[in-house]
């Protein structure tokens, strides 16, 4: 490719969390969608630059592209959040969404959702806790320790949801991550995938 050419754009889904359970769950979820997942973006916290994930989803064989983001439960800005600032403004990346996960974080503003998915998949207008539960104030915001920084991106459907590939065993990955799928295919159809 001449050094003056851009590539062409990736699609990517982003995702609030990058522990083991949630690797793994997002693996599983990756297989029944068809999508790619960047394994090496998983981590606490993450453990690569935004533009050293921008490489790896560069490599990927095929879009979408599920991308791990994670903060490892602090408070105030980290790791996770500065990679995913770096990651979306890159120019070759198109974010179509993200999964913004629930936490018992503390002390953070939260971000607002478009809708969320509770722990049994179904589709609610309101923010959910960790457990998938929602939260009963009528207002779709997720608190979590590395969502905040969704509020600066331009994000066509970001879905709240449990944490990934728990909720009491609903969403495991032994299990398909039902809900983590839900999640990922709701954001597909929004953005014209065919389900099939």
């Amino acid at each position: 490719m001449p050094c003056d050419q851009t590539p062409a754009k990736r699609k990517v889904i982003l995702i609030t969390d990058g522990d083991e359970i949630a690797r793994k769950t997002v693996e599983a979820a990756a297989r029944k969608v068809g999508a790619r997942v960047i394994s090496r973006s998983a981590g606490n916290p993450t453990p690569l630059s935004g533009r050293e994930i921008v490489e790896l989803v560069h490599q990927a064989l095929h879009d979408p592209v599920l991308v791990m983001f994670d903060d490892n439960g602090h408070d105030e800005e980290g790791h996770g959040e500065k990679a995913l600032r770096e990651f979306v403004s890159h120019p070759s990346i198109e974010v179509i969404g993200a999964i913004a996960v629930a936490s018992n974080t503390r002390l953070v503003d939260g971000t607002q959702v478009d809708f969320s998915l509770d722990s049994k998949g179904n589709i609610v207008r309101d923010g959910v806790d960790k457990y998938g539960e929602p939260l009963g104030l009528r207002n779709p915001v997720i608190s979590g320790d590395t969502v905040d920084v969704l509020r600066e991106c331009e994000v066509p459907v970001v879905v709240g949801i449990g944490d990934i590939g728990k909720m009491m065993g609903r969403d495991a990955y032994y299990k398909g991550a039902p809900i983590t799928t839900s999640a990922i295919l709701e954001i597909l159809k929004r953005n014209g995938y065919n389900s099939g």
